[in-house]
Order: C-alpha cells, then sequence, then structure tokens
C-alpha cells in the first residue's frame, strides 16, 4: 500500500540524514554540541528546518561550531 511506500521513504531520509550529519561533522569541524543539536533536530517535527536556521545565523556571525572548510 502507499502506506509502506511512504513510510519506507521516510525512514530511508531519516536514515540518511542522520548519516550526512555524522560524514560531515567532523569534516566542517562542528563541536560535539553542534553535532548533537542536529542529530536532535532529526527527531523533532519540522527540527531540521529550526536547526539549519540557528546554523546559518551561526555561520553568518562566527559563532560556535561554524568553522569553515577550508578549500585546497
Amino acid at each position: 500500500t502507499w502506506v509502506t511506500v511512504v513510510g519506507s521513504l521516510h525512514g530511508s531520509l531519516f536514515l540518511l540524514y542522520g548519516a550526512a550529519v555524522l560524514l560531515v561533522a567532523p569534516v566542517a569541524r562542528w563541536r560535539p554540541a553542534t553535532t548533537f543539536l542536529a542529530l536532535v533536530a532529526s527527531v523533532l517535527p519540522f527540527g531540521t528546518f529550526l536547526w539549519e536556521a540557528w546554523h546559518k545565523r551561526q555561520l553568518s556571525s562566527g559563532g560556535s561550531g561554524a568553522a569553515e572548510v577550508s578549500r585546497r
């Protein structure tokens, strides 16, 4: 049924988001607290949107967990 298809897609995207956070965190040199907040955001309704807005503000202000990746 469509519930199985949509549920599987939703679960797969959830796991991909978690994996992406864990892969990006060391490359972007996120502090553990920043990584933890990104992972917590994945279980809150619309949490990833709120986290992204917060993180963008942190990046633009040079705040914590906002180390930029050096380009080679």
